[in-house]
């Protein structure tokens, strides 16, 4: 058994579905796992609320490409890790220099000129798609003073990155991308001494920031040649999916996948950089904390957003390319690959002998395809809980 998580949108008559992802009150079906034979039976599927789901390609199916191949593989690029960290460096410097410039454009009342934006935002795509990992630990290390500006490229490119996690082809991505450059564009209209406030913002001070959404998208609808997506995720990219958000308190579907995608990314960002009033924290604390934000996130997008940059907490559950579930004991930090105690093989459904094993690259055996569910297997959480208390002490 070999399974993949795919979205909705990608499902075809021919794969086999292992399981949908959620609630199984969000499909219209009894069985949770059968050969998908029917062209009506894929129009309902795509017609639910289901947001993933988990084929098995062993018994059908799989995708045309599978959906790690966009990642960049060694001889791709022989280029020195120093050579690597420059041109991800030269990338990241002149999309900041555009973004500085559109934001100043924009606070002087001026044009925004968006074959600029279009511009970088390919730049940043070519380099995801060449030197993704390169790109993203530059942009991990801003300035205090160029929070801003650096906020937003980063923000670009864990959008293109996380688009690409989710099989979304490199147009869209380059969308999404534009998405994230512009989607913190109104804080132009904020005053700086409450964006940088080093301590807690008074009410008042609160609403104040919360405008920056609809001041952004006030300033985006005048720019031509803007795709509706940009104007969308910088008006909707603080909702969140317990209707809690703002500006307008949208709920679960309410919210564009584009947005969710946004949301996430944006605090992601946000978290685990140095800002006036906070130290930042590690990747693997923000994914930690955001897990257990309930109510924040779309669970299945957040999963796919940890594959795509190789951070899991502490007792993850994960597919192995080799056919066995994992569970993850060290989540990834510091520039470390996570470990997993593989215990279950997927293939003959039995528990195996445990082997603690470090999380390999996109094409050894060890690398994650995806988070699983154990109870699709049968396996309690008691049981998990217990496999993480064994494997802990090894690391």
């Amino acid at each position: 058994m070999t399974l993949r998580r795919i979205p909705r949108d990608q499902l075809r008559v021919g794969m086999y579905i292992h399981a949908f992802e959620g609630s199984w009150f969000d499909h219209p079906f009894w069985s949770r796992n059968f050969l998908l034979r029917r062209e009506c039976d894929l129009a309902t599927v795509l017609r639910s609320d289901i947001a993933t789901l988990l084929i098995d390609t062993s018994k059908g199916s799989d995708l045309p490409l599978p959906a790690q191949a966009w990642v960049e593989t060694p001889d791709q690029d022989t280029r020195t890790p120093d050579e690597k960290t420059a041109a991800a460096t030269q990338v990241v410097n002149r999309a900041r220099d555009v973004v500085r410039g559109v934001f100043d454009s924009a606070r002087l009342g001026k044009a925004i000129e968006s074959r600029a934006v279009t511009s970088v935002v390919e730049e940043v795509v070519a380099s995801i798609e060449n030197n993704r990992h390169a790109l993203l630990k530059v942009l991990r290390l801003k300035k205090k003073d160029e929070y801003t500006y650096l906020h937003s490229v980063a923000v670009c490119a864990l959008m293109v990155n996380l688009a690409r996690q989710l099989g979304i082809d490199e147009q869209e991505a380059a969308v999404l991308g534009t998405a994230g450059l512009l989607h913190d564009i109104g804080k132009v209209m904020v005053p700086a001494e409450v964006l940088n406030k080093p301590g807690k913002l008074t009410a008042e001070e609160y609403v104040l920031a919360q405008t920056h959404a609809l001041e952004g998208y006030r300033l985006l609808v005048e720019v031509d040649n803007l795709p509706d997506t940009a104007l969308d995720v910088c008006q909707h990219h603080h909702e969140k999916i317990d209707g809690s958000g703002y500006p307008h308190g949208l709920r679960a579907d309410q919210i564009s996948r584009a947005a969710r995608m946004g949301a996430i990314c944006d605090v992601y960002d946000a978290v685990t950089s140095n800002r006036p009033y906070k130290d930042a924290w590690t990747p693997l604390d923000a994914i930690t904390r955001m897990r257990e934000w309930s109510g924040h996130f779309d669970p299945q997008i957040l999963s796919a957003f940890m594959l795509s940059i190789g951070v899991f907490p502490l007792g993850t559950v994960v597919q192995l390319r080799d056919d066995r579930l994992g569970v993850v004991i060290e989540g990834g930090r510091n520039g470390t690959r996570p470990k997993a105690l593989a215990f279950y093989s997927t293939r003959e459904r039995m528990f195996t002998r445990n082997e603690l094993v470090v999380v390999g690259d996109e094409r050894s055996g060890t690398a994650i395809l995806a988070e699983v569910d154990p109870a699709a297997w049968d396996i309690t959480r008691g049981r998990i809980a217990r496999l993480v208390r064994l494997g802990v002490p090894w690391v």
